[in-house]
């Protein structure tokens, strides 16, 4: 399995990471960091934008399912069969964000390693592909100012900002308990919350005790899947005119 990953997964992002560097004296470690997570980013958009699609159409169907759940909770098989009724009919998969997750787990990973395990400034030369070219040097601040091995508070905070803001775009507004809620609400309103205002913060936390490369790496993709999540709400307010 190990060697799967690095086979697959590890040895190439860490050849185009190094690429990237060999491109040009001007790009440094951060950059490149950019670029890496951007690239990956743009390749997997179309699998994670159906998936945010879908949950955007999952929203909506919340007082339906809750309705169906409702009333038909002393009936299992009944109550089964009017949900997949109800997504057949809204065409939405409520196993595709699952899926996602998935398929973009290995790639998150493989980025983490690469940015935590790479051995920076050093290149591991009997990683890279024959077509790679090792650059003589890796600048290792960004911008000149920010080490990317060492950690960095300005970006461990800015790593949970942009990742608060990303979970309020992506979640609704919680609704206020109801006496009656049921186990599956009230479990879904306190991870909605949990991510809401806990996540964040545990981002702050991973983001400094690993190094600026990863905390830079969170922030590309917080505010990627700001823009994503812009992007999908406003396809689906054009798709939806009359809501």
């Amino acid at each position: 399995m190990a060697e799967l990953f690095n086979d697959f997964i590890f040895n190439p992002l860490y050849n185009i990471l190094i690429g990237i560097l060999s491109v040009g004296g001007w790009i440094d470690l951060g950059i490149a960091v950019i670029i890496l997570t951007l690239i990956v980013k743009f390749a997997m958009f179309p699998i994670s934008l159906k998936a945010v699609r879908t949950q955007r159409i999952l929203k909506e169907l919340e007082d339906p399912i809750r309705e169906i759940r409702e009333k038909f909770k002393d009936k299992r098989e009944e109550q089964g069969r009017k949900m997949l009724e109800l997504y057949r009919e809204k065409g939405v998969n409520p196993f595709s964000s699952f899926l996602t997750l998935l398929i973009q787990l290995p790639i998150i990973i493989g980025l983490y390693f690469v940015f935590l395990k790479s051995g920076f400034p050093e290149i591991n030369q009997e990683l890279l592909y024959s077509f790679i070219q090792a650059p003589g040097s890796v600048p290792m601040y960004f911008l000149g100012v920010i080490d990317m091995v060492s950690k960095s508070i300005p970006l461990a905070l800015l790593a949970g900002v942009t990742q608060a803001i990303q979970a309020h775009h992506s979640l609704p507004e919680a609704k206020p308990r109801k006496e009656n809620a049921t186990f599956q609400e009230d479990f879904a309103r306190s991870m909605q919350m949990q991510m809401k205002y806990v996540f964040p913060l545990l981002m702050v936390f991973i983001a400094y005790i690993t190094n600026a490369a990863v905390a830079l790496y969170l922030i590309t993709s917080n505010i990627f899947a700001i823009g994503q999540e812009l992007y999908v709400k406003r396809i689906h307010a054009a798709e939806r005119p009359n809501d």
